[in-house]
C-alpha cells in the first residue's frame, strides 16, 4: 500500500528484512532437529546460528536472484556467505521451497492478526465509551431512509460495537486457522524429511503442524482468512456510512471532528466535508477486492502450482495494511465524533408526532377496532401531517372516531417517549457483557 493509509508496524511485518530473518529462523530451527535426530551434524547445526543477528541484506539477495530466478535459493546461497559453505552445506536438507515460503507467510498473517486484534479493541473502546455516553439521547431511527419509530445515539453506537465484537470473534478464529506450517518436502509425504522436524519449528514459531499438506498449506485456510478481513471491513463501511448520512446537512445529527486549522473545500470556504469517513468507505473496498483472488487460489493444480504465489505477494500486505489504518482511523473518527442532540430531537419533530403512528394503532386494535379500520384511521390522519406539517397528536384528537375509541387522555398517552426507550438498559445488557 502507499505510505498514506499505512502504518509502520504492520508495514514492518511485510518488509524484505522481516521476511528473510523468518526465512532464516525456519532453516536454523529445522537444522537443530535434525541434528537431534542424527540426521545431520550438531556442529553444522550450531554453525547455522552464527548468523542470528546478521542483518541480511535485501540488495544482495536480489543481486543473486537476478542470477538464479529463485528467491529461496537466493536467500541461502547469501546465508552460506555469512555461515560458511562447508557449515551451511545441510541447511534445507530434505525440504522443498514452499516449505519456506508457507510457513513464513503463515507467521506474517498471524503477527498481522495480532496488530489487527488490537485495532479492533481500540474500536470497540471508542464504541463503548460513546454508547453509554448517548444511551438515553433520543434520535429517530430510519428504515429506507425515512423516519420510522424513535431510538437512542447509545442504541446505534451499541449495535456498532455489537458487530465489530463478533467480528473480533471471528478473525481470533481465522487467527487460528492461519496459525500451521509445514515442513513435510516435495509432494508433503515427509520422504525425505522427519515429520519431527515440521513439529519442532512450528512449536518454535509458535504454530501447529499442518495436519496433511501437499506441496503448500492448503488454501483454503487463507481464503477464510481474507474472507474475514472483507467481513471487517464491510463492517466498518457500515459504521462509515451512518456518520456520513448523520453529517448531511439536512440532518446534521452527528460529524466528523473539524480539527483548527481544517479546510474542507479549495473553492468553498464553509465546507466540513465527512472526508474521513468517505475514505474508510473507498479503502473498505480495497480490503474486499482481495477476497475472491485468495478464494481462486484455493484450486491448485494437483499437489501445487504457483498461480496463487504472485496473488498472496500482494494481497497480504495490501489487506492487512489497509485494514490496519482503517481500523485506527475508525476509533480515531468515532472518539472524537461530535453528536448534536438538539438537531436529533428537530429532526424527530419535523414531522409532528408522526412517529407515535404504531403505538396508536395497537392501542385502537386493542380497543376493539379492526386492524383494516384502525389502519385507515391512523394513515388519514398521518398522510395530513405529511402533507401539511400539522401536528398529529392534534389530527387524532380532532377525529371523532379515534377519540371515540380511545378517549383524549388515551391518546395523549401515547405520545410518551420514554415508551420507547423502556428496553434500553435490557439490550445493554445483552451487548455489553462485562
Amino acid at each position: 500500500m502507499i505510505p498514506r493509509y499505512a502504518r509502520p508496524e504492520m508495514v514492518a511485518v511485510w518488509s524484505p528484512e522481516t521476511k528473510f530473518r523468518i526465512w532464516y529462523e525456519i532453516e536454523a530451527h529445522a537444522c537443530d532437529a535434525q541434528a537431534k535426530l542424527g540426521v545431520i551434524p550438531q556442529e553444522n547445526a550450531d554453525a547455522v546460528w552464527k548468523a542470528k543477528d546478521v542483518e541480511f541484506d535485501v540488495a544482495r539477495i536480489d543481486e543473486i536472484e537476478a542470477v538464479t530466478k529463485h528467491d529461496v535459493i537466493a536467500f541461502l546461497t547469501h546465508l552460506a556467505e555469512h555461515v560458511g559453505s562447508e557449515e551451511a552445506r545441510f541447511v534445507h536438507q530434505g525440504m522443498t521451497s514452499s516449505d519456506v515460503l508457507d510457513t513464513c507467510l503463515n507467521v506474517q498473517l498471524l503477527r498481522a492478526a495480532d496488530i489487527l486484534l488490537a485495532d479492533m479493541d481500540k474500536v470497540l473502546a471508542a464504541l463503548k465509551k460513546r454508547a453509554f455516553e448517548h444511551k438515553d439521547t433520543l434520535r429517530v431511527g430510519r428504515s429506507h431512509g425515512i423516519h420510522a419509530e424513535p431510538t437512542t445515539m447509545g442504541l446505534t453506537f451499541a449495535r456498532f460495537y455489537a458487530e465489530m465484537d463478533r467480528n473480533k470473534a471471528r478473525l481470533q478464529q481465522a487467527r487460528e486457522e492461519i496459525a500451521t506450517g509445514a515442513i513435510s518436502g516435495a509432494v508433503g509425504t515427509f520422504a525425505n524429511i522427519d515429520p519431527a522436524v515440521e513439529e519442532h519449528v512450528c512449536e518454535q514459531l509458535g504454530l501447529s503442524p499442518e495436519p496433511i499438506s501437499t506441496q503448500v498449506i492448503p488454501r483454503d485456510r487463507h481464503a477464510m482468512f481474507f474472507a474475514t478481513l472483507g467481513v471487517i471491513a464491510s463492517s466498518i463501511e457500515n459504521i462509515a456510512v451512518e456518520i456520513r448520512h448523520m453529517q448531511r446537512t439536512e440532518v446534521l445529527e452527528g460529524a466528523e471532528f473539524f480539527s483548527m486549522g481544517q479546510k474542507g473545500s479549495s473553492a468553498m470556504p464553509h465546507k466540513k466535508n465527512p472526508v474521513l469517513t468517505e475514505n474508510l468507505t473507498g479503502l473498505a473496498r480495497l480490503v474486499r477486492m482481495t477476497v475472491i483472488p485468495a478464494m481462486e487460489n484455493v484450486a491448485l493444480w494437483h499437489e501445487r502450482d504457483i498461480s496463487h504465489s504472485s496473488v498472496e505477494r500482494g494481497i497480504g500486505p495490501d489487506a492487512t495494511v489497509t485494514l490496519d489504518f482503517a481500523l485506527n482511523r475508525l476509533a480515531g473518527v468515532v472518539d472524537k465524533m461530535l453528536i448534536f442532540p438538539e438537531n436529533m430531537l428537530a429532526n424527530m419533530n419535523k414531522f409532528p408526532g408522526l412517529v407515535m403512528s404504531q403505538r396508536v394503532l395497537l392501542a385502537l386494535t386493542q380497543a376493539g377496532v379492526s386492524r383494516e379500520d384502525a389502519y385507515a384511521m391512523v394513515q388519514r390522519n398521518a398522510l395530513k401531517v405529511w402533507e401539511e406539517r400539522v401536528d398529529f397528536q392534534e389530527q387524532l384528537l380532532a377525529d371523532a372516531d379515534v377519540v371515540a375509541a380511545l378517549g383524549e387522555d388515551g391518546i395523549k398517552e401515547k405520545f410518551d417517549m420514554g415508551y420507547h426507550t423502556k428496553h434500553v438498559d435490557t439490550i445493554f445488557a445483552r451487548v455489553f457483557k462485562d
